[in-house]
C-alpha cells in the first residue's frame, strides 16, 4: 500500500515537473501569455480603445525603458501601470518617481547607446532593482545589440522589440530603399553602389541621370554625420574616406526639399499612422552639424492635405511591407518633400522609437485615444486584439487631432571642450515680455506647460559633465511654433535658446590628459 502511494506520488511529481518545463519553455520562446501569467493581463482580448486603456491601466507586469535618459518615452509611465525608467543620466536630480538611476561605477568609455544599456544591465543596483520588483520583467530600448539581448536573457527580461539583427538590417539605408521599392514607396532618384573614386561617382550619377549636385549617404549613422553634399571633386575629397570604405552607398539627386517625419506602428491588425511632423534641421544656434536633426514641430497647417495624405499612405504601405519582412511594432519614417513639385519621397527608416516620439505620443490624438507606443506594447504583450485600423487612421488624419507644439534639441555648438560648473535644472521656465527667461518650478510632465510663455526643459548635460562640440545640453518643449513660415527659427525660439543657454557655466580643462577628453562629435544619446 505504501509502495503504491509512493509510486503514485512520484508519477504526480513527474507530471507536475513536465508541465512546469513546458510552461517555462513557452515563457521564453513565445509572446503568448502562459496561464500562470494571466493575472498580469486580466483582459483576454482587446477590441477597442477603451479595452486598451483599461489593459494598461491594470497592467501588473514590470515594463522598463532602459536608456541614457527617459526622453524618448517621456510620459508613458502616466499611461501604463508599472512602467519605469532605468537611466544612466539623472535629468531630474532624483525627483522623478518612476526614474531609477544607479550610482556610477568605473567603466570603459561608451561608444554608443548600446554600450550604456549593456553597462546598466550589468550594474548590481539595476539587477537588484529589477529583482525586487518581481514578476516577469519586460524591457524596451532606444538602441540595443546582441549583447543586450544576451544580458536580458540571463536576467530573465523579455525584450519587446524585433531582434537587434532584424533592426540592423532594416536600418541600413540601402535596405530601406529596397523595402520601399517593394511597398511602392519611392525614394528620391538614386543609385545604390560601391564608390571607388570621384570619377567613379560621376560615372554612376551620369548613368542614372542624377545630375551634377549629389547627396551621398552611408549605410548607418546620424544624418548630420553620414550625409554628404557633393558638387565637386573637392567636396568628395573631404569625405572620401567615409564614402569609399563602405561596400555600398546611396547616391541621390539633390532636390530643393524640406524634411518631415512620421511615426507609425506595424501590427497584426494593420499599420497605425501618426501625424506628420516638421523637422528643425541644421540650425546654427542648436547644432554644429549641417543637415543635423535638432527638433520638430507639429501644427495643423504644417503641410497641405495632399502632402499629408501621401505621407500617410506611404507609411501605411511601408509598415505593411515591414510586417512581411518580419518586423513589427514602432517605427519612424523621414520624408523629403520637393518644394518645387510637392512630391513626397521616402527619406530614411528608423526601426525604433526616436527623437520625434515624445511629440507623437503627446499629440492631441494620444489624449483623445492613447499614445501610439501603447499599440507597440499591445503587439508584443501576447494579448489577442482586433482593432479597426482604418477607422483610427481616418480619425487621426483629421486636423482637429493635431495641436501646436515644438521641441528643440540644444547642443553645444562651439568648437571647444570644457567642464560644466552650473546647468539649468529640469522643469518649467517662463519668458517675460522682454524675451528674458527665468526658472519657475520643478516638473517632469511636459503637459503642465500652461501657455506659449512657458516651456519645459529636460536637462541632459549637468555639472561635472564635459561640454564639447555636439554635446547634448537638453531639450526644450514649448506650446506653439518655433519656426517661421519659411522654416527658420522664429524670434521666440531664439529667445528661448539663448535664455536657457545663459544658465550654463563652465570652466576650462587645464590639468586633464588629452586622452581623457571626449572627442568632438561624440555619439548622440537621444
Amino acid at each position: 500500500m505504501i509502495s503504491s502511494l509512493a509510486a503514485g506520488w512520484l508519477r504526480y511529481c513527474r507530471q507536475w515537473l513536465h508541465s512546469w518545463r513546458q510552461a517555462s519553455t513557452q515563457l521564453h520562446t513565445s509572446n503568448t501569455l502562459p496561464p500562470a501569467a494571466q493575472g498580469e493581463h486580466p483582459m483576454q482580448k482587446v477590441s477597442n480603445i477603451s479595452d486598451l486603456r483599461l489593459l494598461f491601466h491594470r497592467n501588473e507586469r514590470p515594463i522598463y525603458f532602459i536608456s541614457a535618459t527617459n526622453f524618448n518615452l517621456l510620459g508613458i509611465d502616466q499611461w501604463v501601470n508599472r512602467f519605469k525608467y532605468i537611466n544612466y543620466i539623472d535629468c531630474f536630480d532624483g525627483r522623478h518617481p518612476n526614474v531609477f538611476v544607479p550610482p556610477q561605477l568605473p567603466h570603459k568609455e561608451f561608444q554608443s547607446i548600446e554600450d550604456i544599456n549593456n553597462y546598466l544591465l550589468q550594474h548590481k543596483d539595476v539587477v537588484d532593482y529589477v529583482e525586487r520588483a518581481g514578476g516577469r520583467p519586460v524591457a524596451v530600448f532606444l538602441m540595443f545589440d546582441a549583447e543586450t539581448e544576451r544580458l536580458c536573457q540571463e536576467l530573465g527580461i523579455e525584450v519587446w522589440f524585433p531582434s537587434a539583427a532584424l533592426r540592423e538590417r532594416c536600418d541600413n539605408k540601402m535596405e530601406t530603399v529596397r523595402i520601399g521599392n517593394k511597398a511602392g514607396v519611392p525614394s528620391v532618384p538614386n543609385a545604390l553602389s560601391k564608390v571607388d573614386s570621384y570619377a567613379h561617382l560621376r560615372q554612376i550619377a551620369d548613368a542614372h541621370g542624377l545630375g551634377e549636385q549629389l547627396v551621398v549617404q552611408t549605410a548607418f549613422g546620424d544624418s548630420g554625420h553620414t550625409t554628404f553634399f557633393i558638387s565637386s571633386e573637392a567636396d568628395f575629397d573631404r569625405h572620401a574616406e567615409e564614402i569609399i570604405q563602405d561596400p555600398e552607398v546611396k547616391i541621390m539627386k539633390r532636390i530643393n526639399c524640406r524634411g518631415a517625419t512620421l511615426e507609425a506602428c506595424a501590427t497584426r491588425s494593420g499599420t497605425l499612422v501618426g501625424p506628420l511632423l516638421t523637422e528643425v534641421v541644421g540650425e546654427a544656434e542648436l547644432t554644429p552639424y549641417r543637415g543635423g536633426w535638432c527638433g520638430n514641430e507639429i501644427f495643423p497647417g504644417a503641410f497641405s492635405e495632399e502632402v499629408r495624405a501621401k505621407a500617410r499612405d506611404m507609411a501605411y504601405r511601408f509598415g505593411n511591407q515591414l510586417m512581411a519582412e518580419g518586423y513589427r511594432g514602432y517605427f519612424d519614417l523621414d520624408f523629403l518633400i520637393d518644394k518645387d513639385t510637392d512630391e513626397v519621397y521616402l527619406g530614411e527608416l528608423n526601426p525604433r522609437i526616436c527623437g520625434a516620439s515624445p511629440m507623437t505620443n503627446h499629440a492631441a490624438f494620444a489624449y483623445a485615444d492613447v499614445p501610439l507606443f501603447l499599440f507597440h506594447l499591445l503587439e508584443f504583450s501576447g494579448i489577442e486584439f482586433e482593432l479597426d485600423v482604418e477607422e483610427l487612421n481616418a480619425r487621426w488624419a483629421n486636423p482637429a487631432f493635431i495641436d501646436s507644439w515644438s521641441q528643440l534639441v540644444l547642443k553645444h555648438t562651439a568648437n571647444n571642450v570644457d567642464i560644466i560648473t552650473h546647468a539649468p535644472a529640469t522643469g518649467i521656465y517662463r519668458m517675460a515680455d522682454d524675451g528674458s527667461v527665468s526658472y519657475h518650478r520643478f516638473d517632469y510632465k511636459r503637459q503642465d506647460i500652461e501657455s506659449e510663455n512657458e516651456a519645459f526643459f529636460l536637462r541632459i548635460s549637468g555639472p561635472g559633465d564635459y561640454r564639447y562640440e555636439g554635446a547634448d545640453l537638453g531639450i526644450l518643449i514649448t506650446r506653439g511654433r518655433s519656426m517661421t513660415d519659411d522654416f527658420a527659427l522664429n524670434e521666440r525660439a531664439r529667445n528661448w535658446i539663448s535664455g536657457i543657454k545663459k544658465y550654463y557655466a563652465a570652466k576650462p580643462i587645464m590639468a586633464l590628459h588629452e586622452e581623457q577628453v571626449p572627442p568632438p562629435g561624440a555619439f548622440k544619446i537621444l
